[in-house]
């Protein structure tokens, strides 16, 4: 039972936030849970793990992972192609509309900003790499949300027009990604001696700090997750075979296309990882009236790190 804790301390961490949020009948630890949500805790949170990625960070990986231009079109591919077309299939199921929306919200995204880079580095893979998937990503998302939602929306019934805020992404990036990682570079660079000790303590932070975001976005969603307490079952079967599809994707390609390990890692990950709060913003902003899609955006987040946290364990053996 330790040696199982101790592999996979992560996964049933996830699960206990999860639940925690959920079984809190009084609403107390949950209104804190919110409070935060709404005062910038998430963006507090993902500083602070970008900032410690920059100091796990060394020169070799950055310069691998800026040449790795294989495994980034691959994760793209990935990332804005194979998501929305098996997205798409699912529209021939007899599935609700609050559900498709949801999972059309949660195929049209790009790589999530902060799990994705830390899992890849747990499980053997270059952080940098990942960390300038995520950058492109999310650049190219400003013009490939639009264009996939405006295909698969009719799919679900809806001819809703979509605009985003292209300019506040890009400060976004630039201020929760970039800066806090290259003041974590810079700290690295000023270091006398970074130990192994010292990386492992960084990284274990990092997954920590995960929880933290997953028990937020639960508490923000409580009441939303509850009133679909009836659909929980079908949902979770469509974004687990939804997520599986797109890993087994990733791990297709990165086979047929020489994508050893050490490459493949950030492939794997950041190709089926999809970033939370966008979808939220975009359901709450054009979807307030299918509760259900919040769902399936939450929901899928959660399974999501719970696959890939297994995952990461077999990839490192």
């Amino acid at each position: 039972m330790r040696e199982f804790f101790r592999k996979y301390w992560f996964m049933v961490g996830l699960v206990i936030v999860a639940g925690a949020a959920l079984a809190d009948v009084t609403g107390k630890t949950v209104s804190v849970g919110r409070w935060l949500k709404a005062n910038g805790g998430p963006d507090v949170v993902i500083v602070s793990i970008f900032f410690l990625s920059g100091l796990v960070l060394d020169s070799k990986q950055i310069r691998s992972g800026l040449g790795d231009v294989k495994g980034t079109l691959t994760s793209l591919l990935i990332i804005f192609i194979a998501s929305p077309l098996l997205a798409a299939v699912y529209s021939f199921l007899p599935l609700v509309t609050g559900i498709l929306i949801g999972l059309f919200l949660v195929a049209s995204m790009p790589t999530t900003l902060s799990s994705g880079v830390v899992m890849t580095g747990a499980a053997g893979g270059n952080m940098a790499h990942a960390l300038l998937i995520t950058i492109c990503a999310n650049s190219l998302a400003v013009f490939t949300i639009p264009l996939a939602l405006e295909l698969l929306l009719p799919l679900a019934g809806s001819s809703q027009e979509i605009e985003i805020d292209s300019l506040g992404i890009m400060i976004k990036i630039a201020t929760r990604v970039l800066v806090p990682l290259t003041a974590g570079l810079l700290v690295r660079n000023r270091l006398p001696v970074v130990t192994v000790n010292m990386l492992k303590r960084a990284n274990l932070a990092n997954q920590c700090l995960i929880l933290s975001i997953v028990w937020m976005a639960m508490c923000h969603s409580r009441g939303a997750i509850l009133e679909g307490a009836g659909t929980i079952l079908p949902v979770a079967a469509v974004t687990f075979t939804f997520h599986l599809g797109l890993v087994l994707v990733g791990l297709g390609l990165t086979r047929s296309l020489g994508i050893g390990p050490g490459r493949r890692e950030s492939v794997i990950f950041m190709g089926g990882q999809k970033t939370l709060p966008l979808s939220i913003i975009l359901q709450v902003a054009l979807f307030p009236q299918y509760g259900l899609a919040l769902v399936v955006c939450v929901l899928h987040h959660i399974i999501h790190l719970i696959m890939d946290a297994y995952l990461v364990q077999k990839l490192r053996r």
